[in-house]
């Protein structure tokens, strides 16, 4: 084996060790218990090699090694794909995210889910109206001059809201504008619709009546287009608590601050991410990581599910957990 694969087999035993036992790593621990077919001092040096490079330091005199930041990034980088979950698993998630009945449903399950999992704290992110498709516009008369409005989002969120009119309305007329406005908005983000030329497209006597729907409708896309995220699991922190070398006090703050996070989840790449320790340019998150994922409607990515902890985390197993809840849930949103 070439010094440089064993040295990087030397670092993913020392963060898969301390990982497991929160305790530093010494190098005949690692021959004895990794059965890395080299002796002690071979590891010592490896070791020194290592500390050299940043990537493991030495938190006490005579003491083992523990991953530093960048001996965690050289080791999710070198991870190989996400490991399958175990069929008890599978079936598991499944049981729980199936019997959802609407989409806050199926986030608060995720959410929860994801914590119990990981036990760490979990958080999803809400898809907003202005990334997800249109799915289909009702437009239903409740009397000569009530409208009900309901508008359903390929993310099966479903928003209703009432329009008063002076005119009395026809349902023949108002029956082809909702065809109409279907046609021409269904399966096209809100951002990307534009509600002149929809209303343009209307007949002269509807016009008026039509802006006034879509100017509606805008409405209630934008007041639904602000970033929300849904977290659990916050109390497993304190389990982790002394994971932190000041205190969990800064995480939580960040936390219950939720634009923290929220700028955080903007910043992380399509698919699984992993942004570790001072990589969230945050200070209260500097002891930290976050793993997320994003998650599809309809071959859309529409928003991100994720989790935080100590820089100390399963790596592997909490990809898996991450990637494994986005893909469910790209699955029941989409209707898979």
């Amino acid at each position: 084996m070439r010094t440089e694969e064993r040295r990087a087999h030397v670092l993913e035993a020392i963060v898969r060790d301390y990982v497991a036992t929160r305790e530093p790593v010494g190098s005949r621990t690692l021959v004895e218990r990794y059965r890395l077919d080299v002796s002690p001092a071979t590891v010592r040096n490896d070791m020194a090699a290592l500390e050299e490079a940043g990537l493991i330091a030495q938190p006490h005199t005579s003491a083992g090694r523990i991953p530093t930041d960048r001996g965690y990034r050289s080791f999710v980088d070198s991870l190989h794909g996400i490991k399958p979950l175990s069929s008890p698993e599978r079936k598991a998630i499944e049981r729980l995210l199936e019997g959802a009945v609407d989409l806050d449903d199926v986030v608060t399950r995720a959410v929860k889910l994801l914590a119990k999992f990981t036990h760490q704290v979990a958080v999803v992110q809400y898809p907003s109206l202005a990334r997800v498709s249109l799915r289909h516009i009702e437009l239903i008369a409740t009397g000569e001059h009530h409208v009900m409005i309901v508008i359903i989002t390929e993310a099966g969120r479903v928003k209703q809201r009432m329009l008063d009119t002076e005119e009395v309305i026809d349902t023949d007329e108002l029956r082809n504008l909702a065809r109409m406005l279907n046609t021409q908005c269904v399966g096209k983000p809100a951002r990307e619709l534009s509600f002149e030329e929809i209303t343009a497209k209307a007949p002269p006597p509807m016009q008026s009546f039509t802006s006034r729907v879509l100017d509606l409708i805008s409405s209630v896309l934008l007041a639904e287009d602000e970033e929300r995220i849904v977290m659990a699991g916050t109390a497993n922190l304190s389990r982790h608590s002394v994971d932190f070398a000041r205190t969990i006090s800064p995480v939580l703050e960040a936390l219950e601050e939720q634009v923290v996070l929220l700028q955080l989840l903007t910043r992380m790449h399509e698919g699984i991410a992993v942004s570790i320790g001072e990589e969230n340019a945050h200070e209260s998150l500097a002891e930290a990581s976050l793993v997320t994922s994003t998650y599809d409607v309809a071959e859309r990515s529409v928003a991100r599910v994720g989790v935080v902890g100590p820089t100390r985390m399963d790596y592997p197993g909490t990809m898996t957990a991450v990637y494994a809840v986005a893909e469910y849930l790209s699955d029941i949103l989409t209707g898979r």
